[in-house]
């Protein structure tokens, strides 16, 4: 070996890339664009596959929604753009494809002339102002933090919205919704998202002491209960939540909230003992309720004998209608505009759209959907592991964790795996209230992302002098 090569210095590794280079790295509002360009054209093709399966022809308007549609993503994109331009490029384009497949199912179902009124305009209109609120949050909201400020006010106008329907009369049972005028809104919707913004405020700001402070239940460390002074107050606003829930008769939203409480608060401590009292509690007081209110009583027996109303003479109930549209659907389905909807009855758009897609997409396209949830809830973790912050960690998984629990309680319910709860699924069932604050989550994950992954500005240069000096 020469001496030559034997003191040659080791060679430099490259240095990391700063600046420039990694804005191209971490911008990645291309990839959005073209998943955006896909998701519409899928969606558009699905609402022409429909026409030709009812009538033999595209719809005529099949250019204005797909124009529409459009027009909706790229001003999100714009959006995006101009204000989280290093935010998740997945969770727009998904958002945008759960709701154009939303508004085509909801199109075929009101081909259906037993299914009552159109609904499939009226959708398109609360879709069009869930995006605009998206495009608000996004622009307006430029650090997710501010909204750990806001707790109490949130807490505050959650318990107003939650009791404002009391005063009104029940439908189907509940009573969950403001009708006035023609116009109905679901409070419950909107206090789903300012509950997340106050557990993550306050478990974030009292983590410590929630996670260490108190008592062992029978000496296990991970049952180690937090103090009254701590824990009182978020358990305070969880019960009276809950209970004013209970007296709407609306169980689907209360165990939203209570298995919501319980994962945030599990998120915060980092002790599995809380997941434990959780299912406990939540399996005492279904038991509790289900024995004492007759209507989810009812429920619970559709989903323990599904087939019962049929052999007593009066034909499929809903729950067994939906099993058959699953049964008939196969693995390829039979095809969109091709299925017996219409048999499932006036809850076809809302409670059961799901039937509707595996009966015409059949488990293929089932098990696509969900999927696409999954993903969705899959991004809105990635954004909570990657913030930095506390409050937007805690804020990112309860988000994420709504979709996923409803996600999870409606499929299960429609398959009769667990009693049904009346819930929307995000982006895809009927509700004006229900898209709109979908939108508003997506927003605040996109919010908290873009914070994430927003790479670290470049150390300053170091002048000529020093250098030399050095």
């Amino acid at each position: 070996m020469s001496a030559t090569s034997a003191t040659a210095p080791p060679p430099r590794r490259p240095a990391e890339p700063r600046g420039p280079a990694a804005t191209r790295r971490a911008d990645r509002r291309g990839v959005e664009l073209c998943l955006l360009v896909a998701a519409v054209g899928i969606c558009v093709y699905g609402y022409a596959e429909v026409g030709l399966a009812r009538t033999g022809a595209v719809p005529k308007d099949a250019a204005a929604y797909g124009g529409g549609l459009g027009g909706l993503a790229l001003l999100a994109h714009a959006a995006v753009r101009a204000g989280a331009r290093y935010a998740d490029p997945l969770l727009l384009p998904i958002a945008v494809l759960l709701n154009g497949l939303g508004l085509v199912l909801i199109y075929r179902l009101d081909l259906e002339p037993s299914l009552g009124p159109r609904a499939a305009p009226a959708q398109l209109v609360w879709s069009g102002t869930g995006v605009g609120l998206f495009i608000v949050t996004v622009l307006a909201l430029r650090d997710h933090r501010v909204l750990a400020r806001y707790a109490y006010v949130s807490v505050t106008a959650a318990l107003v919205l939650l009791v404002a329907p009391i005063a009104f009369p029940s439908v189907n049972g509940a009573r969950i919704w403001i009708r006035a005028a023609g116009f109905s809104i679901q409070p419950g919707e909107f206090a789903k998202v300012l509950l997340a913004v106050f557990f993550a405020g306050y478990l974030s700001a009292n983590r410590a002491a929630l996670a260490y402070a108190g008592r062992r239940v029978l000496g296990i460390d991970r049952l180690q209960l937090p103090t009254g002074r701590v824990l009182g107050p978020v358990l305070a606003v969880w019960l009276a939540s809950v209970g004013v829930l209970v007296l709407e008769r609306d169980l689907g939203t209360s165990l939203l909230f209570f298995c919501l409480f319980v994962v945030m608060l599990y998120v915060a401590t980092g002790r599995t003992g809380w997941i434990a009292v959780g299912l406990l509690l939540a399996a005492g007081g279904a038991a509790a309720v289900s024995a004492n209110e007759p209507h989810v009583h009812q429920r619970v027996q559709d989903w323990l004998h599904p087939f019962a109303s049929i052999a007593a003479g009066d034909g499929p109930s809903q729950i067994a209608q939906s099993l058959f549209a699953f049964g008939s659907g196969g693995a390829l389905g039979a095809g969109l505009g091709q299925g017996s909807s219409a048999l499932i009855g006036f809850a076809a758009k809302s409670d059961f759209v799901l039937a509707t897609a595996g009966e015409e997409l059949g488990l293929a396209g089932l098990c696509g959907l969900l999927g696409l949830y999954a993903l969705l809830v899959a991004r809105g973790f990635a954004a909570a592991l990657a913030t930095r912050d506390p409050f937007g960690r805690l804020l990112a998984v309860g988000l994420a964790s709504i979709l996923a629990l409803q996600v999870f309680v409606i499929t299960g319910g429609v398959m009769d795996l667990i009693p049904m709860t009346g819930m929307a699924m995000p982006f895809l069932a009927q509700g004006g209230s229900s898209v709109v604050t979908n939108w508003l989550i997506v927003a605040v994950l996109i919010r908290i992302s873009d914070r994430a992954r927003r790479p670290e500005p470049a150390p300053a240069a170091v002048p000529a002098a020093e250098r030399a000096a050095r």
